[in-house]
């Protein structure tokens, strides 16, 4: 097995997790900004407008397809009459560090600190609506020793992975074929499927998720018919490219 000449990351549950999501502590902070509310709207009404848009994306994203989360806070602000002192990008970074601070996978650091020292470059393609601004803003600062190259949001090219496209984004950005990448991920279908299918080797990762998340690595270990390296912590990759 070659070394690779980039590796690229998941965020969620592979670089960083979320923690326990509170949007009602979310949409309070949101409305320190508020300058017009004719409605005298609550933050709770607010979350549960946006609980049904979320259902909404939700069934779009099923599907293979993206929406910015700008658009749906436009929706949702701008239905209820409400106006703020800050653009709906800054409203978006609000909402999102309020509601949920974040947190690094373990290992997460010595990984990328030994990939910079053995010349790996690295980049991050990503599922998610938050916006591509929205989530260098949180990777860079949970994760300030970072030396990614970029940090592609699905939110911001319309198409979810599997799609091979995102993969091909990448893969122009950095210049590289597909042979010369590996794709590190924790999810089957998205992230081990969508990497084979681009041509690049896929890394399923599956490392134990701290307490202060919900969220679960909500699919079994299938069997696909191709090579991929499962691992379960990241010190093994670093094992893995030493003996490449």
């Amino acid at each position: 097995m070659d070394k690779p000449k980039m590796i690229l990351f998941d965020y969620g549950n592979t670089l960083l997790y979320e923690t326990t999501f509170d949007f009602s502590k979310g949409e309070q902070a949101v409305f320190q900004h508020i300058t017009s509310n004719p409605g005298n709207i609550t933050p709770e009404q607010v979350h549960a407008l946006d609980v049904e848009l979320f259902g909404n994306a939700d069934r779009c994203r099923k599907v293979g397809y993206e929406i910015h989360e700008w658009l749906l806070l436009r929706c949702k602000y701008e239905s209820l009459g409400i106006e703020f002192d800050i653009p709906i990008e800054e409203v978006e970074t609000v909402l999102w560090d309020n509601s949920n601070t974040g947190g690094k996978m373990p290992y997460i650091s010595e990984l990328l600190d030994f990939l910079d020292k053995n010349g790996v470059r690295t980049g991050v393609i990503s599922n998610i609506g938050w916006s591509g601004n929205a989530l260098s803003r949180r990777i860079n600062r949970l994760l300030p020793e970072n030396h990614f190259e970029f940090i592609l949001a699905s939110s911001e090219y319309a198409v979810r992975k599997p799609s091979p496209l995102l993969f091909r984004i990448a893969l122009n950005k950095a210049k590289l074929s597909p042979d010369e990448v590996w794709y590190c991920g924790d999810r089957i279908k998205p992230d081990v499927c969508g990497a084979h299918g681009a041509g690049i080797f896929p890394v399923l990762y599956k490392g134990e998720l701290p307490e202060e998340t919900e969220q679960v690595h909500d699919e079994p270990v299938g069997e696909v018919e191709f090579p991929y390296l499962h691992i379960r912590d990241w010190r093994e990759l670093i094992s893995v490219l030493e003996k490449c």
